[in-house]
């Protein structure tokens, strides 16, 4: 009889632990399910990288006779390079910056390779379509040049240390990142800007996790 009780009582619990759940979370909360690259890295890195962009006085205005009265650089967001043992989409990083740069209002930006697809497509239609007043048809050849190219690259040291009598069968992982990004003149190559921002995250698994 108390076995059955026993089993009356635990039998909700497992059907609530069986059941699958979705709810909204703040976007900007702390991420920390795995030691994996998440959401919180990519937020914190380019808060650090955009912060020190928007302070450097190299990177205020650039003279130029084809850019009339407005002198803010104008920049072109080249690729950062993965080499962290993760599969991440540093394409994130690079837009996430971008954005915190523009809304910020210091820099202007040229469109990158994918850009530039739309942008052929679309002159192409208004130029030889015959659908567009040639009025306002727009013609190649009219893009800025950008001032300066802006690309970088995401590195990342993995340590493990294994399950042993002296951790008590815990196992335990360290993630160091390192994030380099760098600002180069165009037509010199000089080098305006270049920053570093770091990250390191640890964590221990118990005798029963994987």
């Amino acid at each position: 009889m108390q076995k059955a009780l026993q089993i009356l009582f635990a039998l909700p619990l497992l059907l609530a632990a069986s059941c699958s759940s979705v709810k909204y979370d703040d976007p900007n909360g702390v991420e920390t399910l795995t030691n994996d690259f998440g959401s919180t890295d990519l937020q914190t890195m380019a808060a650090d990288m955009s912060a020190s962009l928007l302070a450097s006085s190299s990177l205020s205005y650039l003279e130029h006779s084809g850019k009339g009265e407005d002198k803010r650089i104008i920049m072109y967001v080249g690729d950062i390079e993965n080499r962290t043992t993760e599969h991440i989409d540093t394409q994130g990083i690079s837009d996430s910056i971008r954005v915190r740069l523009m809304q910020a209002g210091k820099f202007r930006f040229v469109a990158g390779d994918a850009g530039q697809t739309e942008i052929g497509d679309q002159v192409s239609f208004q130029q030889g379509s015959g659908r567009v007043d040639g009025a306002m048809a727009k013609a190649f050849g009219k893009q800025l040049g950008a001032d300066v190219v802006m690309y970088g690259t995401l590195r990342s040291i993995d340590k493990e240390k294994g399950r042993s009598l002296e951790s008590l069968g815990n196992k335990k992982e360290d993630v160091f990142y390192q994030f380099v990004l760098t600002a180069v003149n165009i037509e010199t190559g000089e080098f305006l800007w270049s920053a570093e921002s770091t990250l390191r995250k640890r964590s221990t698994t118990g005798i029963f996790g994987r």
